[in-house]
């Protein structure tokens, strides 16, 4: 069971749990400002916000944890990296595909001031993600390359990045197709997606930090706990950066003092073990495969090999 980690009032960290969410926004308002308006690479000023957010939620993790038992091994870190480069990798791809359309169609010049294009871009992207996120939990193939993510039985910024290189490609296709079929320029991407990956890594990570109503419009650990957890009654929370879509399409269940009781698959068989990255990534091109996990064991092997070879 999760312990209750509610902070004493004469904690010497509450100031830490009240400020560390504000501290995250404000790095990233004055990454986009600055990007936007010193004309920063858009992919480096990105990728050096995500490591520098990555860095400043895992100290966090040491002084304000959640659940200490979520801390990650140095074993699991190592593969945590891997599969963080196969994010990378799903994020290049969908790039690539989407580049000739956003060229296309973004507008040289804002359709509209950038003040009401960037709340508008959030809103369609965040949908757009919304919509593929419960996808990914109800439609079979997809549920095979995102319940990859699933896996861990725990949430900590590091296994943000569990991921199939092929759930990042068709997610991030998906979302940025959206704002550039809708015609958004490609600054009011660039400064959402700031804010995206501020959300994202937020979210996951396993401080004890309590956004209060704020819960009710952006996504913060308390919901995204509960989407990792075992119990279905739990498991809402689709939306990846606004939780205003949850409300809407009646997907939200958290209330104040709600905890998942246990996190990762439900049946734990379906997919192979997270540390097992090539099975992991060949997953998806296994029908009914299920996986016998053992601590002991090194490699996680489809059951019915070891079955086979018991036979033979």
């Amino acid at each position: 069971m999760v312990p209750d980690r509610t902070p004493e009032p004469g904690s010497r960290y509450s100031l830490l749990r009240r400020a560390a969410y504000p501290l995250l926004l404000a790095a990233a308002l004055a990454t986009a400002v600055a990007g936007l308006r010193l004309h920063w690479d858009p992919g480096a000023t990105s990728f050096s916000f995500l490591l520098g957010t990555m860095l400043y939620l895992g100290i966090l993790e040491r002084f304000i944890p959640y659940d200490i038992d979520w801390h990650p091994t140095r074993r699991e870190w190592a593969q945590y990296g891997v599969y963080f480069l196969l994010t990378i990798l799903g994020g290049a791809l969908s790039a690539g595909l989407v580049a000739a359309a956003a060229t296309a169609l973004a507008p040289a010049q804002p359709r509209l001031p950038m003040w009401a294009e960037i709340p508008l871009a959030l809103l369609l992207g965040s949908l757009a993600g919304y919509v593929m996120h419960r996808l990914s939990h109800h439609n079979r193939w997809l549920w095979r390359v995102h319940g990859i993510h699933h896996v861990p039985d725990k949430v900590n910024v590091g296994n943000n990045g569990v991921n199939h290189v092929f759930d990042v490609a068709i997610d991030q296709f998906v979302v940025q197709f959206a704002l550039a079929l809708a015609g958004f320029s490609e600054a009011s991407v660039f400064a959402i997606g700031i804010f995206v990956l501020a959300q994202g890594y937020i979210a996951h990570a396993n401080v004890d930090v309590r956004l209060g109503w704020l819960n009710h419009i952006v996504v913060g650990p308390e919901q995204h706990r509960l989407h990792h957890s075992t119990d279905p009654a739990d498991a809402g929370h689709f939306g990846a950066e606004l939780s205003i879509w949850d409300h809407v399409f009646g997907s939200y269940t958290w209330r104040p003092g709600r905890k998942p009781l246990r996190v990762g698959l439900i049946d734990p068989s379906t997919f192979p073990q997270t540390r097992s990255v090539f099975a992991s990534v060949l997953h998806p091109l296994r029908r009914r495969a299920r996986y016998q996990h053992r601590d002991d064991d090194a490699r996680t092997v489809p059951a019915s090999a070891r079955d086979r070879a018991a036979d033979g």
